[in-house]
């Protein structure tokens, strides 16, 4: 078995436990947060976090093309650059976040309607965190850390698990549950076990901030912000529209059908790291297959869901024949959406950049027609799996035709 695949396994099994891990902290919250919309709030509170922390995602993606870029050509100086200035604009933005945080508490806990500004607090608390939580992987990834990333994440969801476990069930509001996703980010410092191991990329550095990296940060930042709306722009339509009632089941069946791509992503994750590196020769073929198995697995899994969905939202605790209704329709874009997600990623390790554009704009395109069209959850289920399919066939057929014409190796 190849390395590339040895990795891609490795991480597919620790993201199936982990999920089983977050599977269970849906079900105490399930549970514990029982009235009032509580758990409808929660999680789309948690799921704000990921809108708010779009400049990480971004941020996370260019650093680890380059980090894979500059290690697999042996540009060591350049890596120690890079590394330098994201250490430094870490610090300068843990104080610039805190800032725009107490600034932007009131206004966005009125906007989507949040009914204490406590959860927009918490919710700003996670973003925060998440700033170093971001570097952590974006360094891993890159370095093709692969096993200690897997351990970051068992002992992330350890953490929220222990939380959960005692906090939520003393104190049963959505702000602990919220909570508990702020403490998963101190897993990272595990690695902090390792930190000899940052001693080879000490020496002499060069910035590697020119026009390339400023370009391609550009074009990362319209993917990233396309992959968040595809796959939770949804949950912000939710709860600018939906009743508490409607949230709670909305949100239990949602929490469902994003384990799907969550639980394959990983595959995603090395096929990145990879592709960056190396776009020719075996490479490419260990990566197209990767590419085709990350698929399967995402509709082996829709299929399973849709099986067990009264099964599963009775363990969640979260049933209800308007939940389960539910699961059809999402399940499918799910499907939908994480195959646009891989030839994203493809598109954006491999550098083209026109085809990665493409995809932030159809995200943007895909969240404006659920927010216009999507205003009851009946409405957002008709839209959601019309648009997912539209915008994979635009992208896919862009996608196809810019690999027809490139080299045989993939590259242009």
């Amino acid at each position: 078995m190849s390395k590339l695949w040895r990795s891609g396994m490795i991480l597919t099994v620790v993201s199936f436990i982990t999920g089983l891990g977050n599977y269970a902290f849906q079900a105490i919250i399930g549970r514990k947060l029982a009235h009032d919309g509580e758990y409808g709030l929660a999680n789309n509170t948690i799921g704000l976090t990921g809108f708010l922390g779009l400049p990480l995602a971004v941020a996370t993606t260019a650093i680890t093309h380059y980090i894979a870029r500059f290690k697999f050509h042996g540009d060591h100086a350049r890596l120690e650059g890079l590394l330098a200035g994201c250490r430094k604009s870490l610090f300068n933005l843990t104080i610039a976040g805190s800032v725009f945080a107490i600034l932007l508490v009131r206004p966005l806990s009125s906007y989507f309607n949040f009914p204490r500004t406590s959860l927009m607090f918490v919710a700003l608390l996670f973003v925060l965190a998440g700033l170093w939580g971001s570097y952590v992987t974006a360094l891993c990834q890159g370095l093709a850390w692969f096993k200690r990333l897997a351990l970051i994440g068992l002992l992330g969801v350890g953490l929220r698990l222990a939380f959960c476990g005692i906090f939520v069930t003393k104190f049963p509001i959505a702000e602990t549950a919220v909570l508990a996703s702020v403490v998963m980010v101190l897993a990272n410092l595990v690695l902090l076990f390792w930190r000899k191991d940052f001693k080879q990329f000490h020496g002499e550095s060069v910035t590697p901030c020119n026009r390339e990296f400023v370009q391609y940060f550009v074009v990362s930042a319209a993917c990233g912000v396309g992959g968040y709306f595809f796959l939770q722009g949804d949950q912000l339509v939710a709860q600018r529209y939906f009743s508490l009632t409607d949230r709670d089941a909305y949100a239990a069946a949602e929490r469902l059908a994003i384990a799907l791509p969550m639980t394959v992503g990983p595959l995603l994750i090395v096929l990145f790291t990879h592709r960056s590196g190396s776009h020719s020769g075996h490479g490419w073929r260990e990566q197209s297959r990767l590419l085709g198995f990350y698929t399967t697995g995402l509709i082996t899994g829709a299929i399973g869901l849709i099986i067990l969905r009264t099964f599963l939202l009775k363990l969640l605790g979260r049933y209800t024949p308007e939940a389960a209704a539910m699961i059809n329709p999402l399940a499918l874009t799910m499907v939908l959406v994480g195959v646009l997600q891989a030839f994203a990623t493809w598109a954006l390790a491999s550098r083209w950049l026109k085809v990665a554009l493409l995809y932030g704009g159809l995200g943007l395109a895909y969240w404006v027609a659920l927010l216009c069209l999507g205003k009851t959850p009946t409405l957002l289920l008709r839209v959601m799996p019309v648009a997912a399919a539209i915008a994979l066939t635009t992208l896919f057929s862009i996608w196809l035709t810019t690999i027809l014409n490139s080299k045989p190796n993939g590259t242009q």
